[in-house]
C-alpha cells in the first residue's frame, strides 16, 4: 500500500465484459454502442457493463452510520471487508474466532444481493501478537507454524464457503526489487508456503476464485516479472490459482499507469481472472477543481482500462467517501481519494464513472 506511480505509455481498447448470469444485465438498452444510456447509479453502471463494482467496508461505520450503509448497498453489488477478515480480527487470541465483524460484511452482502471478496488469508501484516511473538521467541516452530497456517485458511476459508466469491489468499508477496518479501511466512516455511495456501483455500472451497493481490503490479517491472513467474510455476505445479488482484493505490502527483491494460493482458494470458481489487486516487491537499479533474480521468482510465481486458471481472475501490479514507493516516498532506467526499456528495470521479461506456468489438 505504498504505490509510487511511474509514466508508461498508454494502451486502451474497451470490449465487452463478461460477468456470471447472475449478475448479468437483462432486457433492452444495455448495448452502449447503441447511443448514451441513462445511468443511475454505480450498481447501475456495473449491470450495463456486466462487470462487479465493489467497495471496501468499514464494518464500524457500516453499523454506526445509517447514511453510509445505505449509500454503500446503493451503489455496489460487491464488497470487501476492509479489516474484518484479517487474522488480527478473526483470532486475536489463539484458538479464540471473533467473526462478528465478518459475518456483518457477509451478512449485508446477502441481504442486498452483493458478492463478497474475502480479504485476506495469508499476509505480512495484521497478525495476531501470539502468532508474531510466538515465531519470534521461538516458542512456536516451522512444523507448528505450517500447521497454524494451514488450521487458520481451512477454519475461515470453511465459514464462508458459498458466501464469498474471491479470496485475496496470499497479499503482497514480492518487494518493489521484484525479489520474494522476507515474511514469517518465507523465512520460516520456504517459498512453497504459497502453493500451500492455495491448495488448502481450495480444498476448503473449491468453487472460490483463488487470487493472489498485491500493489504496484500496474507499473513496477521488476513485481510484474516476478510475480509472473510464480504463477507460472504455480501452474506448472497444478496449484489451483484463479486469478490476479492489482490493488491500484494511484496519485496524481504521479503519471497514471499508463500501460496496464496490457500488464492485466499478460496475466489474463495466463487463463487468470482479472480484478482491480483496492483502487482509489489520492491528492496532495489541498484540494483544487484541477485535482479533481486530474483525479476523475485517473478513475476513468482504471475503469475504461479494465473494460479493455475480457478476463477482468471485478472493479472495487478501497473505500467509497473520504469521511473514512485510510489515505490521512498513511500518507502525510495527501487526501481526498475518493469517489464521494466527506459529506457523500459525488465529485467529478464519480461522475466520470458514470459516463465510462463498453463498445463492442475490438
Amino acid at each position: 500500500m505504498r504505490p509510487l506511480i511511474l509514466a508508461l505509455a498508454l494502451a486502451l481498447a474497451v470490449p465487452v465484459i463478461a460477468l456470471p448470469a447472475s449478475a448479468t444485465a437483462t432486457g433492452p438498452g444495455h448495448g452502449s454502442e447503441h447511443g448514451p444510456q441513462r445511468v443511475q447509479d454505480l450498481r447501475d453502471l456495473a449491470r450495463k457493463l456486466r462487470i462487479n463494482i465493489g467497495s471496501a467496508v468499514d464494518v464500524a461505520v457500516l453499523r454506526a452510520e445509517p447514511d453510509y450503509k445505505a449509500r454503500l448497498n446503493r451503489e455496489f453489488d460487491h464488497l470487501t471487508a476492509e479489516n474484518a477478515m484479517k487474522w488480527e480480527s478473526v483470532e486475536p487470541e489463539r484458538g479464540v474466532y471473533t467473526w462478528q465483524d465478518a459475518d456483518e460484511v457477509v451478512r449485508n452482502a446477502r441481504r442486498n444481493g452483493q458478492q463478497v471478496r474475502g480479504h485476506t488469508l495469508v499476509w505480512h501484516n495484521q497478525l495476531p501478537a501470539w502468532l508474531t511473538t510466538g515465531v519470534e521467541n521461538g516458542t512456536i516452530g516451522a512444523t507448528e507454524l505450517r500447521q497454524i497456517l494451514r488450521d487458520h485458511i481451512t477454519t475461515q476459508v470453511r465459514r464462508y464457503k458459498g458466501q464469498v466469491r474471491a479470496w485475496d489468499v496470499v497479499n503482497e508477496a514480492f518487494d518493489e526489487d521484484g525479489t520474494p518479501r522476507q515474511t514469517i511466512w518465507l523465512t520460516h516455511l520456504g517459498p512453497g508456503y504459497i502453493a500451500d495456501a492455495f491448495r488448502w483455500a481450495h480444498r476448503a472451497d473449491p468453487h472460490a476464485k483463488l487470487y493472489l493481490n498485491d500493489y504496484n503490479v500496474e507499473w513496477n517491472v521488476p513485481k510484474i516479472e516476478a510475480t509472473l513467474t510464480l504463477i507460472k510455476q504455480l501452474q506448472a505445479q497444478r496449484v489451483p490459482i484463479d486469478g490476479m488482484g492489482f490493488q491500484g493505490h494511484l496519485g496524481i502527483q504521479y503519471d497514471y499507469p499508463g500501460d496496464w491494460a496490457n500488464v492485466m493482458r499478460r496475466f489474463a494470458d495466463l487463463g487468470l481472472e482479472i480484478a482491480v481489487t483496492e483502487l482509489d486516487v489520492r491528492m496532495v491537499l489541498p484540494v483544487t477543481p484541477e485535482k479533481l479533474a486530474t483525479q476523475a480521468d485517473y478513475y476513468g482510465r482504471a475503469l475504461s482500462d479494465c473494460l479493455s481486458v475480457r478476463a477482468c471481472r471485478e472493479f472495487t475501490v478501497w473505500g467509497f467517501t473520504d469521511r473514512h479514507s485510510w489515505v490521512p493516516g498513511w500518507f502525510d498532506g495527501e487526501g481526498s481519494a475518493c469517489l464521494l467526499d466527506e459529506n457523500l456528495a459525488a465529485k467529478p470521479a464519480y461522475d466520470k464513472l458514470l459516463t465510462t461506456r463498453r463498445v463492442s468489438g475490438r
